[in-house]
């Protein structure tokens, strides 16, 4: 292949990663176990040599640019393990996902989990897969759809599409930029466009402290959850839950907040091509009018977002030249604190589509995710479904969520607000 450069937006989440891991690992769980395990790996290397967004890695190609995609082999990406329980499977993509990757050699690995037990949706014993990837590579959006190629979907990889000219455009576009920034002012005043999102007081969600990360999850399928679109049905759910841990903990837990990744407006610009919005989780109206509330702010984000200043700053910062944007992620202090925050957790959801992956041939029965933690963030989740199936992941600091006994409560809260059939 020819060597791609990585997009401004890439290269910062490529660069910010030294200092914030923030590699993704995407769950996949199948109802049954390969006859022959060495030819379905085999099958999936072969989908991935024949993938050229597959079979990469990173190479830095001069001092001044941006670093590149270059072509690579995959052979050494596929790692069999022995785990006999669901809730095991989940442990070690934890531990995968405290262990990053070295994007200089493997941007990703693939971790096969034969013979589990417990997998949701499975019949028997099944077969669980991880795809530990670099965060550079995509965004959710875009990850899911490499994961499904190398499971036997086929259709478009989603593309980025950098602007002409590079950073002699910058003088330019950064004018532009500022005044479609004047005009979104003046459309805010005129009530034309939502006001930008407020900050959030610092609960004990946003503490930051070290040592031991738990991961759970609830499944659901589609009809088991409550009435409305599925994204804020989980912030809704969400909202109860982390209240009800709040007031456990002594604290009050009005205003709350949640940061939740929005697609950006337009084209590709960069392969993560989002940004994180503000929500409210209103946590003082009750479950049941809640969600019209979240999805109203939803929509506000969404309409704010659109606006075509957006776009004007995307347009600016995909022009940034490579040493000005290096030095500038040099600057960042990962250990410094804010005294405000935009949520109280952040709600990841992504539908990676159809229920038409096999892996083996053995079909495809639920996905799941470690959703990363940062310095500022104690306590996340992720929404991912797959066919009808649809789960809910929970990752926590032990500290921030009062150990196991206080993330199986907080699960079953969770649980409990998603819908009356139960976990």
């Amino acid at each position: 292949m020819t060597a791609r450069p990585l997009a401004p937006a890439d290269a910062q989440t490529l660069w910010l990663a030294e200092k914030i891991p923030s590699d993704q690992v995407l769950i996949y769980g199948f109802d049954g176990v390969p006859g022959d395990l060495p030819d379905a790996l085999a099958t999936v290397a072969r989908r991935a040599r024949a993938c050229d967004d597959l079979a990469v890695r990173v190479e830095n190609r001069s001092r001044g640019g941006y670093p590149a995609w270059v072509g690579s082999g995959v052979d050494d990406r596929f790692v069999v393990h022995e785990q006999e329980q669901w809730a095991g499977c989940l442990a070690a993509a934890v531990a995968l996902s405290e262990a990053p990757l070295d994007p200089y050699v493997a941007p990703w690995r693939l971790h096969v989990f034969p013979g589990v037990d417990g997998i949701p949706g499975s019949t028997g014993r099944g077969t669980v897969a991880a795809f530990h990837v670099v965060h550079a590579l995509g965004d959710g959006t875009r990850l899911a759809v490499l994961a499904a190629t190398l499971f036997g979907r086929r259709g478009p990889i989603p593309q980025a599409r950098p602007p002409r000219g590079g950073p002699a455009t910058l003088p330019w576009r950064g004018v532009r930029a500022a005044l479609a920034h004047r005009e979104m002012v003046r459309d805010e005043r005129a009530g034309v466009v939502p006001p930008p999102a407020g900050q959030y007081p610092l609960r004990r969600t946003n503490e930051w402290s070290a040592g031991t990360t738990l991961l759970r999850t609830v499944v659901r399928r589609r009809d088991q959850w409550r009435a409305g679109p599925v994204t804020v049905t989980a912030l809704a759910a969400v909202s109860e839950a982390l209240a009800r841990l709040l007031r456990d903990f002594g604290d009050d837990p009005v205003p709350l907040g949640a940061e939740v990744p929005m697609a950006h407006r337009g084209p590709r610009l960069a392969d993560n091509h989002y940004g994180n919005v503000a929500v409210d989780l209103h946590p003082d109206v009750p479950l049941e009018s809640r969600g019209a509330r979240i999805a109203a702010d939803l929509d506000a984000r969404r309409r704010r977002a659109e606006h075509p200043a957006n776009r004007a700053g995307d347009l600016a910062f995909a022009a940034t030249p490579a040493p000005l944007l290096r030095w500038g992620v040099g600057k960042f202090d990962p250990a410094a604190r804010s005294s405000s925050v935009t949520g109280n957790t952040v709600v990841t959801s992504v539908n990676r589509g159809a229920a038409d992956l096999e892996f083996g041939g053995a079909p495809v029965v639920v996905t799941s995710d470690v959703p990363a933690l940062s310095p500022m963030m104690g306590l996340v989740h992720g929404v991912h479904g797959i066919g009808d199936a649809i789960s809910v992941s929970v990752h926590a600091r032990e500290s921030v969520i009062g150990g196991e006994a206080g993330l199986d409560g907080y699960v079953e809260r969770l649980a409990a607000a998603l819908g009356p059939s139960g976990a």
